[in-house]
């Protein structure tokens, strides 16, 4: 079999510099969380890093995974199926179709067994033996145990993979689960989101592939570098909720004055994902920055916890009353400090007219 190309061999194929190629370690390493020294040490696997196979499966999912990865900007799509990944297969991106693309899949397997990288997007049908969704004959659940033998771990990309996402939903009709109930003996790394971010998707990928193993875990299994913070932690609209100036309506003066989106239902205090730092669209805006609270699509069972406009004080949101509490409690401190600010500018002024 034909030797792979290392990433180093085919960056200079491309016409790319030493200088660009240090540049693109030094933005890796830093995508990663990693420290400057670490650069060279990235630059060097990088060097002698050659394309892991990655297949990638969609089951119960609508393709905006798909889609968020086709935006990713560190690194570009293009940039990182043509230097840094192999996609031997893809429902929506591959060019195969029917027996040829199931060849394909078949082929990449047997070449790559033990070593390739197994991404999976959407939920799987448990009930009445799985068929409520297949692929070329085949229930998503024979696919998946089929390709998840050979696999050296898993990426369950989006809510839906991680979770069970929307289609798990009660009554969820199709008893979908996702992948972690299936897959016990495989590395698993939950990247949630619905969608989840392009560049945390390039970015465990990237991990991967600069390291040869899975970036460091929470305890649900989603890499720390990108969900280690709440949205709350990094929200730039955070002063306001410590102030305690809140948007009543998305029509409002507070609203217009960017002020917290707390009380329209913001789920951000218990929420983590990177979505107030990395962002959307190349570093653009995020949901919040837009005007619109977030969600908390990233959570697990966030599609059945109440609706997405209560207040999590008003302790209508979540099955677990711990989730209320610690929302009414977050609440109380950011008023409390609100009316201990107003004080003290009120003692100020005192002292000023004075």
């Amino acid at each position: 079999m034909k030797q792979e190309k290392t990433l180093a061999e085919r960056l200079r194929e491309r016409g790319v510099s030493r200088r660009g190629f240090m540049k693109f370690c030094a933005a890796t390493a830093s995508m990663m969380a990693l420290p400057p020294v670490m650069i060279p040490r990235v630059a060097a696997a990088l060097q002698q890093a050659r394309r892991p196979s990655v297949i990638w499966l969609s089951f119960q999912e609508c393709t905006g995974c798909t889609e968020s990865l086709t935006r990713s900007h560190a690194p570009t799509i293009e940039g990182l199926i043509f230097d840094h990944i192999s996609l031997d297969y893809h429902h929506t991106l591959q060019a195969a179709a029917g027996d040829g693309a199931e060849h394909a899949r078949d082929e990449a397997m047997q070449e790559n067994w033990g070593k390739y990288l197994l991404v999976v997007d959407g939920s799987i049908p448990m009930k009445d033996d799985g068929i409520y969704s297949t692929i070329a004959g085949m229930t998503n659940l024979a696919m998946l145990k089929d390709v998840a033998a050979g696999a050296a771990a898993i990426i369950s990309v989006g809510t839906c993979a991680a979770y069970g996402g929307l289609p798990m939903a009660r009554p969820n009709p199709t008893g979908a689960v996702p992948v972690s109930e299936i897959i016990k003996d495989k590395p698993i790394v939950n990247v949630p989101g619905c969608p989840p971010i392009p560049i945390v998707i390039s970015g465990v990928l990237a991990h991967f592939l600069t390291f040869g193993r899975l970036p460091e875990l929470d305890a649900l299994n989603r890499p720390k570098v990108f969900f280690g913070q709440s949205i709350h932690d990094r929200c730039y609209r955070r002063p306001f909720y410590e102030r305690g100036q809140f948007a009543e309506t998305f029509d409002d003066e507070g609203a217009r004055k960017g002020w917290c989106l707390f009380k329209l239902g913001c789920k951000g205090p218990i929420t983590y994902n990177a979505c107030a730092t990395a962002k959307w669209n190349e570093g653009t805006s995020f949901p919040i920055e837009a005007g619109h609270g977030c969600i908390g699509c990233s959570e697990p069972g966030f599609w059945d916890k109440g609706g997405f406009y209560d207040a999590l004080s008003k302790g209508t949101y979540g099955s677990a009353e711990g989730i209320a509490v610690a929302a009414g409690v977050g609440a109380a401190i950011g008023v409390a400090a609100a009316l201990g600010s107003r004080s003290r500018q009120a003692k100020a002024d005192r002292k000023e007219e004075v």
